[in-house]
């Protein structure tokens, strides 16, 4: 069944050059980018999007790292799309990401780790939303459902996702 991700290229792979290459890996493993926006995130828009993480001694330098540059945020569609992408993301730590992995080739520490991906099915639904509206997610087969479940009355379907 196809299904729907969040993935984020940090500002770390942006400043360095390498969205490219990312959005290459990503392609080339199959996934369908049904949705893209560049933007900066302001320190609000970053706490609120990692408030799961408020608790964790990360949490502040997390959200600091996030805003000090733009990152390219996507909508992908595919087959298993969120597990398979977690597996082509390879460990948070780029010490121990396996080779050929986006972490192990592009990031350069476990905070500048070069990308972000939604890791369950009930985070994609959070985290998708606090990006894109519906109406900025090009309907492949699941984005269709996707529409479909929110309505052309829907505030959302009318109005862009504020970053």
């Amino acid at each position: 069944m196809s299904e729907h991700t969040l993935t984020i290229i940090k500002p770390d792979a942006v400043a360095r050059g390498v969205v490219g290459q990312i959005i290459a890996r990503l392609e080339s493993a199959g996934f369908r980018i049904v949705g893209a926006k560049l933007l900066h995130l302001t320190p609000a828009q970053a706490a609120s999007f990692y408030i799961v993480h408020q608790d964790r001694p990360f949490y502040q330098s997390l959200c600091a790292f996030m805003t000090q540059g733009p990152c390219l945020a996507m909508v992908l569609e595919g087959e298993r799309v969120i597990a398979r992408l977690r597996d082509l993301m390879g460990a948070t730590d780029p010490a121990k990401a396996a080779p050929g992995t986006i972490r192990k080739d592009f990031a350069t520490s476990i905070e500048a780790n070069a990308v972000h991906g939604s890791d369950s099915r009930e985070s994609a639904a959070f985290e998708i939303p606090f990006f894109f509206s519906a109406l900025e997610i090009q309907p492949g087969p699941a984005a269709r459902a996707l529409i479909q479940d929110e309505g052309a009355d829907s505030p959302r379907a009318t109005e862009p996702a504020a970053p």
